[in-house]
């Protein structure tokens, strides 16, 4: 996905409306209203406001009550799928725009059916234009609807980390520093890091749309990350992870994403882009292809598209709302947060993770695997 056109600043405003504001109803099929059903949902892990507040407010609305699994990354999820949609069990899943493709081709999806969304009430850039194209298949049907995004970035110790001038991709590298990283982010990092210093043979896009290259470029980055592994303290998968590396084992640097940042806050740590660019992600639905309760999750997926449901949504992950509106109804502490973190220089600089194929997917896992292991 290529830089949208939307603002993180435009999304995320100063505002005195809180979370709590969160009252008005969204509009509602008769049809979902009457099943007054459930819905079976496979999301991530580490954000409890999803069971404790999102939920509630969307069964409230419309009658239909959420059983949630929570998973730690989405390859866990990837394989809960994989059983699912010969055993049965899950409805509806929530991976990041890069990914659903490789669920597709492992034929675990069923398309959404947009006259039973509300696809005009997403922000311009994240259900149209490059984003919309990557979130349908070759003939046009739609696999994939946004939920929330975010980053992926520097959090570090305050009066500890050392990051460089301007933060760099390299402090996560460097042995004055402490790390906790994700294995096959930190190894993208490396690539990204040695592409922009020059050392790399040919661009490391390439390895995106080319297995071979990508062969070429892992290589050599993983060869450099296993030469600077002994300041990792932790690898992290999921949210709990990642705060511990911080909070337990003494992490002074880390690339992850930026709910981490913001629940670290308040304990000395800041959140910082790197001149490289920050990772960006992009986070939505997709339909189990034997889905039972079809109906309720068009409902859930159109009542996070509203400005309500899109800033509790976002709210729960510490990150952007999707929702038209959704901006004026996010807490003021979250958007001081972000506005911090990135002036207008630093959005245009985001690095949007790449389509990644199923093919490529499981030779990355390959990778991180050796990273962890060396």
């Amino acid at each position: 996905m290529t830089n949208t056109t939307v603002s993180r600043r435009g999304f995320i405003k100063s505002t005195a409306v809180g979370v709590g504001a969160l009252a008005a109803p969204a509009l509602i099929s008769s049809k979902a209203l009457a099943s007054s059903g459930e819905l079976n949902f496979t999301g991530w892990a580490g954000y409890p406001d999803l069971a404790e507040k999102v939920f509630p407010a969307f069964t409230a609305a419309t009658g239909i009550t959420v059983n949630f699994t929570e998973q730690p990354d989405q390859d866990t999820m990837f394989a809960q799928a994989k059983v699912a949609v010969e055993a049965g069990g899950i409805d509806m899943i929530e991976p990041t725009i890069d990914r659903w493709g490789g669920w597709n081709s492992n034929g675990l999806l069923g398309a959404w059916d947009p006259a039973k969304l509300a696809m005009d009430n997403y922000l311009p850039g994240l259900a149209d234009g490059n984003a919309g194209t990557r979130s349908r298949d070759a003939g046009g049907a739609l696999f994939y609807v946004p939920s929330n995004w975010g980053t992926e970035a520097i959090v570090y110790k305050k009066d500890t980390a050392v990051l460089g001038e301007p933060a760099s991709l390299g402090a996560l590298f460097d042995p004055a520093n402490q790390a906790v990283v994700r294995p096959h982010s930190a190894l993208a990092a490396m690539g990204r890091w040695l592409d922009a210093t020059g050392k790399l043979p040919r661009p490391w896009m390439d390895g995106y749309t080319d297995m071979g290259a990508m062969v070429e470029l892992w290589d050599i980055a993983l060869a450099e990350a296993v030469k600077a592994k002994g300041n990792v303290v932790q690898f992290w998968s999921g949210e709990n992870e990642a705060n511990a590396g911080f909070v337990a084992n003494g992490a002074t640097v880390g690339l992850c994403w930026d709910s981490t940042g913001y629940n670290l806050r308040n304990d000395g740590y800041g959140y910082a882009a790197p001149v490289e660019g920050a990772f960006a992600w992009h986070q939505g639905f997709v339909l189990m292809k034997n889905a039972v309760n079809v109906d309720q999750a068009h409902e859930l997926a159109k009542w996070i598209s509203t400005a309500e449901g899109a800033a509790m949504w976002a709210t729960a992950f510490s990150s952007n709302p999707v929702g038209k509106g959704s901006a004026d109804l996010m807490s003021a502490e979250v958007a001081a947060y972000y506005n911090s973190a990135f002036d207008d220089a630093k959005l245009a600089a985001l690095w949007w993770w790449p389509d990644q194929s199923a093919e490529f997917i499981a030779k990355r896992g390959e990778y991180a695997d050796k990273y962890k292991a060396s």
